[in-house]
């Protein structure tokens, strides 16, 4: 059995016991959705029981004794951190193993091609990360714990899991170090929570793209068709009105770079997780070839802030 990267429990699975109806990614635009709400409420809130209690966990295994029936969803703490509590909508760096019910590892981030250094960052998003909501929601950040899951949450013929999983809370902001300022470019100013305001220069808008870092991060690089999680303002440059923003609601996003227009691609690609990067996005790099699109004649001027990347499997 191979799970699906990254999400071994999908909504399919797990909407029932978590959230239903819950927004699914989207990449920049006008009418984006959240791809994550954050929250204060436990979705599952898992209890410990005789099956997740019964499990030995050992240094990359466990024992999975005689009797385990698997019948509910249950977690046992195998440790707890002192970091602020994880919920939907957080952003967490995750380490994880996933046995069978034999005890057989079935995938590990050791070996994920999505993380790097045998960790896995991830939008707490129901839709793409419920098993490990599931597992460390409503605990400390620094938590690890051992999650049973039965077969049957898979659907027919499922084969039940234990889930041994760690998280540590990331920043929801690109820490790099300041560069200096590009002539010509919008300016930006950073709030107390980080949020930028753009302000735009009184200037015609440039006809081609024009990108520049504002803060130069140095984490993993973000490669074609990798999946980042950014925070991002973007602003028009006819008028600097605020068209989109992940800010305003309340938990970074996630997408693929090949699911944005061109413009914001370039803002990524070849990028360093912890950057925060200044693109202005012409029509013909953003919706001017999408007719009756409301941003079709519009120059975009987006900042966003790199927080973490999965690789794409090569």
């Amino acid at each position: 059995m191979r799970l699906r990267r990254l999400a071994p429990v999908s909504a399919l699975a797990l909407a029932a016991l978590v959230l239903a109806g819950c927004a699914g990614s989207d990449a920049p635009d006008a009418s984006a959705s959240p791809s994550g709400t954050a929250s204060s409420d436990c979705l599952l809130d898992a209890q410990p029981g005789a099956d997740s209690d019964g499990i030995v966990v050992g240094d990359g295994s466990v024992t999975i004794p005689e009797g385990v029936e698997f019948a509910e969803i249950q977690r046992t703490v195998l440790s707890e951190g002192d970091g602020d509590d994880l919920h939907s909508g957080d952003l967490v760096a995750v380490s994880y193993e996933i046995f069978d019910e034999t005890g057989a590892l079935v995938e590990s981030s050791a070996d994920s091609p999505a993380g790097d250094d045998g960790v896995v960052p991830m939008l707490f998003d129901p839709q793409t990360a419920s098993i490990f909501i599931a597992a460390l929601e409503c605990l400390p950040a620094g938590s690890e714990t051992v999650l049973t899951i039965p077969g049957t949450m898979f659907g027919d013929g499922g084969q039940s899991v234990v889930v041994v999983s760690h998280g540590t809370a990331l920043s929801t902001t690109a820490e790099g170090a300041a560069q200096d300022p590009v002539e010509g470019m919008p300016e930006v100013v950073l709030g107390e929570d980080g949020r930028p305001a753009i302000t735009i220069p009184d200037a015609d808008a440039p006809t081609e793209v024009q990108l520049a870092v504002l803060l130069q991060g140095d984490g993993p690089v973000v490669a074609p068709g990798d999946t980042v999680i950014v925070q991002y303002e973007g602003a028009k440059w006819s008028d600097g009105s605020m068209f989109d923003s992940s800010w305003d609601r309340g938990a970074p996003a996630s997408f693929s770079t090949a699911g944005v227009v061109d413009g914001f691609r370039q803002a990524l690609e070849g990028k360093q997780v912890g950057s925060q990067v200044l693109v202005v996005v012409p029509p013909a790099a953003g919706y001017g070839a999408q007719e009756g699109h409301e941003l079709q004649h519009e120059t975009l001027v987006f900042v966003v802030d790199i927080l973490g990347v999965q690789h794409a499997a090569q």
